[in-house]
């Protein structure tokens, strides 16, 4: 199979039936081997019933339906672990992405070499207070820490190898930073694509002013991961070590400097009545803590089922 189209959805009951025609017209026009993966993420609408009376008509349209909404990122890892295509393309059920975009998307990953392709909607029609603004600033934050030249993370238009979605685990807010992830688990070839925007047609967005805040964290904690997620001794150790010498070289200072004063018969303040010691008791406290938080860390990660998960590309 050529492609298999990933699609999270939340009460996008309206937007259905046109999208799905949509992509058949485009998906045959181009004589290319699909099928379509609708992920209804607890919509209280009537999307399920579309769903499976879609599915009755056209046996190449899948549904997952969960219990309740998880989110997106819970919707695309279910998507991915049903996927069979060579190649499998996410975008959102709201009509603002394009499925026209499609083939040129499937060209890149096959015939370009890419690995993954994230769309960007350079030109938008979304609030510029509300979406926008936050969008581009993210965005450059991302670039910064991430390495990774894309000008739209969180863009829901993207292609991708089945290699690369069946090698990452997408959960929380991750959803955001798959790209990210997969530059994690090996994959480097990673390009962009300036894709179409269209108006919302139907309904309302979905997501709130909170995502720019869990989104903020989540990358936080993407970046620790990547960086010290099989080593947390190299983050914690090397803090608390730096603390707890800075508390011990405070305290040393002020025994000695008590130690000239009584030498010299020089009046001094008891050490323990000097804010400076317990600056210096609090810093040799937190360091001990951190150097054991970096331990624990140590042994949590030796004995973690994924201690030996690597991501072999080749083998002969």
């Amino acid at each position: 199979m050529d492609i298999s189209i990933v699609i999270p959805l939340y009460n996008e009951e309206e937007s259905l039936p046109e999208l799905i025609e949509w992509i058949e017209r485009v998906m045959n026009e181009n004589k290319l081997s699909f099928e379509t993966i609708l992920i209804d993420d607890g919509s209280t609408d009537n999307s399920w019933n579309i769903i499976e009376k879609l599915h009755s008509l056209n046996e190449r349209i899948h549904g997952i339906s969960f219990r309740r909404n998880y989110g997106k990122s819970a919707a695309l890892y279910c998507g991915f672990n049903a996927a069979k295509g060579d190649v499998v393309i996410t975008m959102d059920a709201d009509l603002q992405d394009s499925p026209d975009e499609i083939p040129e998307l499937y060209k890149m990953i096959k015939d370009d070499g890419y690995d993954l392709v994230s769309g960007w909607k350079k030109k938008r029609y979304d609030s510029k207070l509300s979406k926008n603004i936050p969008s581009k600033f993210f965005n450059r934050i991302t670039r910064m820490m991430s390495g990774i030249k894309l000008h739209d993370f969180n863009c829901g238009l993207k292609a991708y190898k089945s290699k690369v979605i069946k090698s990452i685990e997408v959960y929380g807010e991750m959803h955001r930073y798959i790209p990210v992830l997969a530059k994690q688990a090996g994959f480097k070839r990673i390009g962009e694509k300036i894709v179409l925007h269209r108006a919302r047609k139907y309904g309302t967005t979905k997501f709130g002013m909170s995502r720019f805040v869990n989104g903020f964290l989540d990358l936080a904690t993407i970046t620790f991961i990547t960086k010290f997620g099989k080593k947390p001794m190299h983050f914690f150790g090397v803090v608390g070590t730096l603390m707890f010498l800075l508390g011990g070289v405070i305290a040393i200072w002020l025994i000695v400097r008590k130690l000239y004063c009584i030498a010299n018969f020089i009046d001094f303040r008891d050490i323990t009545s000097q804010p400076l010691f317990y600056i210096a008791m609090v810093t040799i406290i937190i360091g001990v803590q951190l150097f054991l938080a970096g331990f624990l860390g140590e042994l949590i990660s030796r004995n973690s089922n994924e201690r030996n998960k690597y991501f072999i590309d080749k083998e002969i």
